[in-house]
């Protein structure tokens, strides 16, 4: 599962007792792999400042845990028809992103521990913030290329009453500069060609024999060339439509129709040399982001131990990767049965709610005897 739970225990010698018969049960039960998380002593300062970390953390966590998945569902829009490949550059630190949290080690160089905690939770969210607005920005000129791109390739699609047929026909097809004829393009059913070649010629008067050539059909008919005096145009038009032939508007401009080509070849250009950067950007940056969203879980099991287990700071983080998803509240089970020492009530309250009763799930947000935060990395499979 890629699924973690986050821990904490006081260090006394009673929890670490604690700690040691979670890992036998849940081991012997094959419930979970569990390790240590090492979280570095920082400067606690005051219990106030706690309090108002406690809550910026929380909002801090919620908006990472989004950038990451934005970030991730942007590589997997990027690749297109890769995207299978996408996870292959979901990476932390060059390692998949199981390994990095199951290896977790505070990154001292880049959030300095001898800081105030306030200093290194202000560095993490001007960071993630400055990865957002790049991403808004990047991400926003590649959709709109890619929008554009898109609606010039639709205009080659569907059937030949709606498509553009600038990439159809040529300069040979018409009759053009003549002060008296014109060439028409004609939709002609298939089941109608043989009729199309009888009566084409007879459809009006002024009508130049053997005019008609087939230029491109598709699953339903052909697009026919006819060339007669332009005087003749509507009356034409009529005694088609009466024939089931549609005379579709076109005027050949060889100038719109090279515009239309070079604008093609203009933004498949720039979207193939936007690819690459922006895909590396990506990379970069997920690792980057996705660092820092650990980082703050570790941040928030040392603000909420301190608040709930007091000073000196003395407690234990303990990683648990529940080995499958119907494991999960027998492991929930474990947990409060051991920690329920720490709060008596609360875990009496717990343990009830744990008797299996049709409707009643606990959720993320329920309060537990020990501190707990939840990692999810399913949404990035």
């Amino acid at each position: 599962m890629s699924e973690f739970w986050l821990i904490s225990a006081p260090g006394d010698r009673e929890n670490l007792q604690a700690l040691e018969r979670m890992n036998t049960v849940t081991s012997k039960s094959n419930l979970s792999y569990n390790t240590k998380f090492a979280i570095p002593d920082f400067k606690v300062g005051t219990l106030d400042t706690l309090v108002g970390l406690s809550d910026e953390l929380g909002k801090l966590d919620t908006f990472a845990e989004s950038l990451i998945r934005r970030m991730a569902q942007s590589v997997v829009e990027v690749m297109e028809d890769s995207k299978g490949k996408a996870q292959e550059h979901l990476l932390a630190n060059g390692v998949d992103l199981t390994s990095f949290v199951t290896h977790f080690e505070w990154d001292m160089a880049k959030y300095p521990a001898k800081q105030p905690l306030v200093s290194v939770v202000d560095t993490i969210a001007k960071q993630l913030a400055q990865i957002e607005m790049d991403l808004k920005s990047r991400t926003a000129a590649y959709h709109t290329l890619k929008t554009n791109l898109a609606n010039l390739e639709k205009k080659s699609m569907g059937n030949l009453f709606t498509r553009t047929l600038s990439d159809i026909v040529s300069k040979e097809d018409f009759v053009l500069d003549s002060e008296y004829l014109v060439t028409l393009l004609v939709i002609v059913p298939k089941p109608n060609y043989s009729q199309w070649q009888k009566t084409y010629e007879s459809l009006s008067d002024m009508v130049v024999p053997r005019s008609t050539k087939l230029i491109t059909e598709d699953k339903e008919g052909g697009l026919f060339t006819v060339t007669l005096f332009r005087k003749v145009i509507e009356d034409f038009k009529s005694k088609a439509r009466e024939n089931k032939f549609t005379v579709r508007e076109f005027y050949y401009d060889e100038k719109e129709i090279k515009r239309e080509r070079e604008e093609m070849a203009r933004l498949l250009s720039d979207k193939k040399q936007q690819y690459g950067p922006l895909l590396r950007w990506l990379k970069v940056n997920f690792s980057e982001a996705f660092i820092a969203w650990i980082h703050i879980k570790a941040l928030r099991v040392f603000v909420e131990s301190v608040l709930r287990y007091g000073l000196p700071v003395n407690f234990q983080a303990v990683l648990l990767q529940p080995h499958k998803k119907s494991s999960a509240k027998r492991l929930r089970e474990v947990l409060n049965s051991v920690f329920r020492h720490l709060d008596e009530v609360a875990a009496t309250s717990i343990l009830d709610a744990s008797v299996e009763i049709p409707g009643l799930q606990l959720s993320n947000q329920d309060y537990f005897p020990y501190v707990y935060f939840h990692i999810d990395l399913s949404l990035l499979d």
